[in-house]
């Protein structure tokens, strides 16, 4: 928006050329939303606090936990605003920039639902498990229609790997449904897995968006596209815009989330998280590169996965369920283990810096 009504000004106040850099447009997208989350959180806190809209904590969980309940949740709200409001002033408007806000949207609503029937119910139910998976789903089918009939760019089923500069293989057309469609229900579903502690998710998300973002802008550059041995993909760059604004949210919530939260997120900001940054990872062609950055989003669903096959099946056999883990998501067990919540959190953290660095290597090595 800014770009669009002073860009043309530039020759009569020079600063107004600096609209036309990415680079620039994504510094002043985090600021502003980090500005207003910090000023929006406090009034969401208060407002939620009023509402009586708390979270309802787990009875299985850590006895520690219970001390939690009440705290207001749907904290999501405010980050997505901040990312709205951020992206649409600084971001140049193209096909890329409306289908990530409408992925944003798109779960941010699914999880709002989810979380309001938590709030008025007083329990942490929330939606039935097939209902809220038919609603991912649907989302994500929209998604990946918007981004098939993309009516100014062509849409390519081609399938990447990191290290590798030309596609695979491409995909048949009901196979790359079924794989663009999981992709963005099963990361959708990791971020929401990983918002157990306070801290946790927001900090691991802040270091999974940063390599996509840097990648977003090479992609969207043709030069730095070719010099890289990346594909370029016209008007991708503006998707780090919106990634450095998603950032910025992320960093005022985190604020008002570290130890003691004085707020979640809930599935409001967990859901947009994952539904996002796969359906950029999509339009990337950057699938596989979510294993890499969001590896602890993926461990902790895969400890999810194997606690509840593990258990069905010993159940089975046996007659008794009997667990791997002293409790999942594998956060929880590091707790049972004795570690100290922050410790859970930081560790993860660092792990997460890790995996981030390991997947801007592919940068240079293609």
């Amino acid at each position: 928006m800014l770009y669009n009504l002073f860009f043309e000004l530039r020759h009569h106040f020079i600063l107004f050329n600096l609209l036309r850099y990415i680079t620039f447009r994504s510094m002043a997208a985090f600021l502003t939303a980090f500005i207003i989350g910090m000023i929006l959180g406090p009034i969401f806190i208060k407002k939620f606090r009023e509402l009586g809209a708390g979270q309802s904590i787990r009875e299985d969980g850590p006895a520690s936990h219970q001390v939690k309940s009440g705290t207001p949740t749907m904290g999501g709200i405010f980050i997505i605003i901040s990312v709205i409001i951020s992206s649409l002033l600084w971001t140049i408007y193209n096909y890329y920039v409306f289908v990530v806000l409408f992925s944003i949207i798109g779960f941010a609503g699914i999880g709002f639902y989810d979380d309001f029937l938590k709030v008025t119910k007083r329990n942490s139910k929330g939606v039935k498990a097939k209902l809220k998976l038919l609603f991912q789903i649907l989302v994500s089918v929209i998604i990946f229609l918007m981004l098939y009939f993309d009516p100014f760019e062509k849409f390519s089923l081609s399938f990447f790997i990191p290290f590798y500069n030309k596609p695979l293989f491409y995909w048949p057309l009901l196979l790359g449904i079924v794989f663009y469609v999981f992709t963005m229900v099963a990361f959708s579903n990791a971020t929401n897995l990983s918002d157990g502690l306070d801290g946790l998710a927001a900090g691991m998300s802040i270091f999974l968006i940063i390599p996509f973002g840097i990648i977003a802008y090479v992609i969207g550059n043709v030069v730095a596209a070719d010099y890289l041995k990346f594909i370029y993909i016209p008007g991708a760059g503006e998707i780090s815009v919106i990634l450095a604004s998603f950032i910025g949210g992320l960093a005022a919530f985190l604020w008002y989330n570290v130890h003691p939260a004085e707020i979640f997120m809930g599935d409001t900001g967990s859901l947009s998280i994952g539904g996002m940054i796969a359906t950029i990872a999509i339009i990337l062609k950057q699938e596989v590169l979510l294993l890499i950055a969001g590896f602890m989003f993926v461990i902790e669903t895969l400890s999810v996965v194997i606690q509840t096959s593990y258990f069905k099946y010993t159940k089975k056999k046996f007659g008794e369920g009997k667990r791997i883990f002293l409790m999942a998501p594998i956060h929880h067990h590091f707790e049972k283990k004795g570690w100290k919540e922050t410790q859970v959190v930081i560790r993860f953290w660092i792990i997460s810096a890790l995996c981030a660095l390991i997947s801007l290597t592919t940068l240079k090595l293609r």
